[in-house]
């Protein structure tokens, strides 16, 4: 854990965006799908967004679809998730993944989290 590094989370209004941005390794970058996982507190860990190696797929979690958008940049090895229409329920802390999968599991490097608390 700690080899990718988010950056981006803090304090916002409910309805409000933030933009959560993860630096990964270029071997991880370019060999492995990169992914958002939330955990709240008290729950369990929550799938929200991965992309693949390639690019070309992407899946969202039931309740970032609509409302939240990963895309990467390779050029600077990193990873984005654009957050909109913030809900209080979003609060969590945000890791970044990279793995062989689209989900929670799978998950072969962690970061160690950014968190988004947001206020209603």
């Amino acid at each position: 854990q700690g080899q990718l590094a988010e950056s981006g989370g803090g304090l916002v209004q409910a309805g409000g965006s933030r933009n959560l941005s993860c630096v990964a390794p270029g071997a991880i970058f370019h060999s492995y799908n990169m992914a958002w996982i939330r955990q709240a507190p008290g729950k369990e860990r929550e799938f929200v967004a991965g992309i693949n190696w390639h690019g070309t797929t992407i899946s969202y979690g039931d309740s970032a679809k609509g409302r939240f958008t990963i895309f990467k940049d390779v050029s600077k090895n990193t990873v984005y998730l654009q957050m909109n229409r913030l809900k209080p329920e979003d609060t969590a802390v945000y890791f970044c993944a990279a793995g062989t999968s689209l989900s929670s599991d799978g998950m072969k490097y962690w970061g160690t989290g950014t968190p988004v608390t947001v206020s209603s």
